[in-house]
């Protein structure tokens, strides 16, 4: 039973091609670290899901496995240094992005709610709830 070549486009279904990226993956993270051992060379992959999740495999930065930096020159230090700063600001732009995007949504669905309904009827229903990413806020007028 011989593999079939894969048709190179968009998987429709939302399952199996969430399950085929998880695999994909996998895949191609173990194969980056698999030819940055064989051939000793630097390798990095960076793979951001649609979903804005960051997945990464950098083979310079081994140091960062270790438990200890005591075999580490100056010059190492001084480069994992400016590599962990350097992720940091991203991460925090990253965050700050997305609580811009969020803190935006709620302004907008609290517009319309205010807009389509009245106050008044609002005190009798339970408060509505309003998803932003995977957060549940709890919007309660008075």
């Amino acid at each position: 039973m011989g593999r079939r070549k894969v048709e190179i486009k968009r998987i429709q279904d939302k399952n199996c091609r969430q399950v085929a990226f998880c695999k994909r993956r996998k895949g191609l993270l173990k194969k980056a670290k698999e030819i940055s051992i064989l051939c000793d060379v630097d390798v990095a992959v960076v793979i951001i899901s649609n979903r804005g999740r960051l997945h990464e495999f950098s083979s310079n930065n081994r140091q960062l496995e270790e438990t200890n930096a005591d075999g580490l020159t100056v010059t190492d230090l001084i480069h994992l240094e400016n590599e962990l700063q350097t992720a940091l600001i991203q991460v925090r732009s990253r965050k700050t992005h997305l609580m811009l995007e969020c803190a935006k949504d709620l302004h907008e669905k609290i517009a319309s709610i205010k807009k389509n309904t009245k106050v008044n009827e609002m005190s009798d229903l339970p408060a509505p709830h309003i998803f932003c990413g995977q957060q549940r806020v709890t919007l309660n007028f008075l």
